[in-house]
């Protein structure tokens, strides 16, 4: 919300419950939050089980209390890791600006990272495009995370490795917070956990199995296959019997 906006509010006197806001600066009644610091720690985590270890993010351009508290933890977390690096590429919230920073981040000087962690699922969509346009794969080469699980994550192919940030329970928490203030209450600061969401493992294909029987190539028997053409001014065999002159063992 714009500063003119709040400031307005504020001096109005209205009760003021803020989402996704500092709730040490804000002059707010109620604060809601989630859990950011906790989404970006699984996500490090999950990354480094995989041994991953040159990372590249890609911060979301957008002056916001979020995206500050995500590279935050991005970079506490890794600092505590030996033999890790972090690079940095800001992007526009935008499909083209996550492309746009992940190929630089990939095509840049230096060792090529090997994991993008990406501010917004909508950021890690454009990386996935960079990845396959490098003529990369993902995440055979590349791994691709996001940030917010919105339906973006499951339209791109393979789906996104995200975090949940629970939308509708924010929404209810700050109404629940919003009437406890005109009722005269105090509520508290609260922050809502967030969840991973991955994409649920594919069955390995077997490395060969039998055709159906229906799908296997027809095998003739010997007697099935048709004799060769005779010779000119000779009398072709019929099926089943002999012409003068010939015996079997000629057709085969």
């Amino acid at each position: 919300m714009a500063a003119d906006a709040l400031a307005t509010l504020r001096g109005d006197g209205l009760p003021l419950v803020m989402l996704d806001s500092n709730p040490d600066r804000d002059r707010a009644a109620a604060t809601v939050n989630v859990d950011i610091e906790a989404g970006m720690g699984r996500l490090v985590e999950h990354l480094l089980a995989l041994g991953h270890r040159r990372v590249a993010h890609l911060a979301a351009a957008v002056d916001s209390w979020t995206f500050h508290v995500g590279a935050a933890a991005l970079a506490t977390a890794l600092r505590t890791v030996p033999g890790t690096s972090v690079r940095t590429e800001h992007a526009p919230l935008s499909v083209a600006g996550g492309l746009a920073a992940a190929t630089r981040a990939l095509a840049g000087p230096g060792a090529r990272p090997t994991a993008l962690i990406c501010d917004d699922d909508v950021l890690a969509a454009g990386a996935c495009k960079a990845v396959r346009r490098l003529g990369l794969r993902v995440p055979q080469d590349v791994s691709v995370t996001g940030f917010d699980d919105v339906s973006l994550a499951t339209a791109v192919e393979p789906e996104l490795t995200t975090v949940r940030l629970p939308a509708e329970e924010v929404g209810a928490a700050g109404m629940r917070a919003l009437l406890a203030v005109l009722d005269g209450g105090v509520p508290d600061v609260t922050r809502l956990p967030v969840s991973n969401s991955s994409p649920a493992p594919r069955p390995p294909l077997p490395l060969w199995a039998p055709p159906h029987r229906h799908e296997r190539t027809p095998r003739f028997s010997r007697r099935a296959r048709r004799p060769p053409p005779a010779p000119p001014g000779r009398p072709r065999p019929r099926s089943g019997g002999r012409a003068a002159g010939w015996s079997r063992r000629r057709w085969w």
